[in-house]
């Protein structure tokens, strides 16, 4: 809360990438893996239970971003990589990580009387996800379209209140 000062911005950017523009873009890129930094707390519920993912599974991290992708993206764009595909060709390596409980939200509880917090599990850190050297193109270029959205959606759910931000880098081979 800003109280008895003044907010001036300077400068704001931002950029954008089509779903088309996703997809050629992992076509050309030639990496044996794909880092994450998860910026702020990924909240990922396993596949919609109330149960949160405390690690950064390969198929926690990626069937979200599926989800994601598939609920915004033009008919034609849509995916049907497999979890089990995501299990077989990928392999993670967690570079740091820790686990959080995040407030998402406050709500006014009637039995007790005041607001209480709505917290989310959820980790932040680097993991880097290495491709299986026989993974199929098709594989490749899904999940490097997906980590190439990531950056614009987020991971996991609570994004709009500030959870499941990323970086991504990709290390190209030459």
């Amino acid at each position: 809360m800003l109280e008895k000062g003044a907010l001036m911005v300077e400068e704001a950017t931002s950029n954008t990438r089509s779903f088309e523009e996703l997809l050629m873009d992992a076509g050309r890129v030639a990496c044996p893996f794909v880092e994450f930094e998860f910026v702020s707390p990924a909240c990922i519920q396993y596949k919609n239970t109330k149960v949160s993912e405390m690690f950064p599974h390969r198929e926690a991290v990626f069937s979200s971003l599926l989800a994601k992708w598939n609920a915004v993206c033009p008919e034609e764009l849509k995916m049907s990589l497999e979890r089990d595909e995501m299990a077989r060709y990928l392999m993670e390596e967690p570079l740091s990580y820790e686990t959080h409980s995040a407030m998402v939200n406050t709500v006014f509880d009637k039995t007790k009387g005041h607001p209480r917090p709505i917290l989310k599990q959820g980790f932040q850190g680097r993991c880097r996800y290495i491709f299986a050297k026989n993974a199929p193109k098709d594989v490749r270029n899904a999940v490097l379209a997906l980590a190439g959205f990531a950056e614009y959606s987020g991971v996991g759910s609570a994004v709009a209140r500030g959870c499941g931000a990323v970086r991504v880098k990709m290390e190209v081979v030459k």
